[in-house]
């Protein structure tokens, strides 16, 4: 019986191959040379301040409330302290380049293209039969059955089924034409006539229509598109030259 395994780098690195992950991870390491690369030329500043804010945030997020935890972590994740530094140094420099590069143009881009991102609360149920999604539509407009019994007997995804298909605040821009076109005809709170698409027949249940407000959150979230895009560029620009 095997009681004690020595795993060295090239036993990582012969798993990350046979486990067909290296595209995954180059990929990740061009993206962070990329990064470093723009951050060098654009001279962005980083203070103690900053890293211990930007390493305070990966705590939060990663639920790590006490330095125990935290050590723990490290541990489980082969880190080492200066691993962690540099963790909440790209972290930190990935914002601020974003920043640096997109800022400007997020609430430009925002007004000329403030209709797609009216948004909607909505509850959803895809289903593979029309005539019982006009069954079931009919059924809840006569208050025979809840939309909520009918998520819970055919959404299949425990998740998706214990929200009653709840799908938050979805965005015009989200959606597909053919629901956008639906979802965004009506103005108030109620059951849409199934709609079909090639994903099956939607019964959806409007909320609320959201007008679009450039809050701090949709601002962060149109800065990450830009960064992504760019970053997706820039990565294809790159010739990978492999030394394993």
């Amino acid at each position: 019986m095997l009681e004690n395994v020595t795993i060295t780098s090239e036993d990582i690195i012969q798993q990350l191959k046979l486990s067909c992950k290296i595209p995954e991870i180059l990929k990740e390491i061009v993206t962070r040379k990329v990064v470093e690369e723009a951050v060098k030329e654009a001279a962005i500043e980083v203070t103690d301040e900053a890293l211990q804010k930007s390493a305070d945030a990966f705590r939060l997020i990663n639920k790590l409330t006490s330095a125990e935890e935290t050590w723990l972590w490290l541990q489980i994740h082969g880190l080492s302290v200066e691993d962690f530094e540099q963790i909440a140094y790209f972290s930190f420099t990935s914002g601020q380049l974003a920043k640096h590069l997109f800022a400007e143009k997020v609430e430009p881009y925002f007004f000329a293209n403030q209709l797609e991102y009216t948004g909607v609360v909505m509850y959803e149920v895809i289903l593979d039969d029309e005539d019982v999604a006009i069954e079931l539509y009919y059924m809840i407009k006569e208050g025979e059955i809840s939309f909520y019994d009918v998520a819970h007997k055919y959404i299949e995804d425990t998740e998706s089924r214990r929200k009653c298909g709840y799908r938050g605040i979805v965005y015009r821009k989200n959606l597909k034409p053919e629901i956008s076109a639906a979802v965004f005809a009506v103005n108030q709170s109620q059951l849409l006539k199934p709609i079909v698409t090639s994903s099956g027949i939607h019964l959806i249940l409007i909320e609320e229509i959201i007008q679009p407000q450039l809050d701090e959150k949709l601002r962060s979230q149109i800065l990450s598109e830009f960064f992504s895009e760019w970053l997706k560029q820039q990565i294809n620009q790159v010739k990978v030259i492999q030394k394993l």
